[in-house]
């Protein structure tokens, strides 16, 4: 008895999971820096555990040659994966892709760490700040700016609630007093 509910315990956990990475990864675009899991059920030649998408934007998957992730959704690399194995090599592939690692985003200026920063769902400008060590002495608090990664705009003034996304880049500005 002990031992069904622990397996139950498990399958709901790793579902909560399932369902967290879904949600994380309906609207985001792969990006390079990434890495993301190819699951293809009952297929281990097809699987890949961890394939990190490096700046050249593409890789080499079985059966059909070159892809190329950058700027897609998970969901749409699935299609493009499904679309691809269906048919010629299986009847009716099974296929998730998953981002199981985001990209970085830096904090740069007045904060004791500045650097690169794994990015983690659900990031807020103060979050980030506080994994960068926290504002030094000299920080302008409200002139915190953000880059966002793939646009050429100038920096945004944001405040510290601001939700942040991987490959931005956070600025936070000197104080003159």
């Amino acid at each position: 008895m002990a031992r069904i509910s622990t397996i139950s315990l498990w399958l709901m956990f790793l579902m909560a999971i399932s369902f967290k990475s879904i949600a994380i990864n309906n609207n985001y675009t792969i990006g390079a820096g990434d890495k993301i899991q190819i699951s293809v059920y009952g297929e281990e030649n097809l699987s890949i555990d961890e394939l990190y998408i490096d700046n050249s934007g593409t890789f080499e998957y079985p059966y059909l040659g070159q892809l190329r992730p950058l700027n897609k959704t998970t969901e749409q690399l699935q299609n493009e994966i499904i679309n691809g194995l269906k048919g010629d090599y299986l009847i009716s592939p099974k296929v998730r892709i998953s981002i199981i690692g985001f990209r970085s985003i830096y904090v740069n200026g007045e904060v004791k760490k500045p650097g690169g920063y794994e990015y983690q769902p659900g990031l807020t400008v103060d979050k980030a700040i506080a994994l960068a060590g926290g504002f030094t002495d000299r920080a302008a608090r409200k002139n915190v700016y953000i880059a966002q990664a793939g646009k050429d705009d100038l920096k945004n003034k944001v405040k510290l609630s601001s939700s942040v996304s991987p490959g931005d880049i956070i600025v936070i500005e000197q104080s003159f007093f």
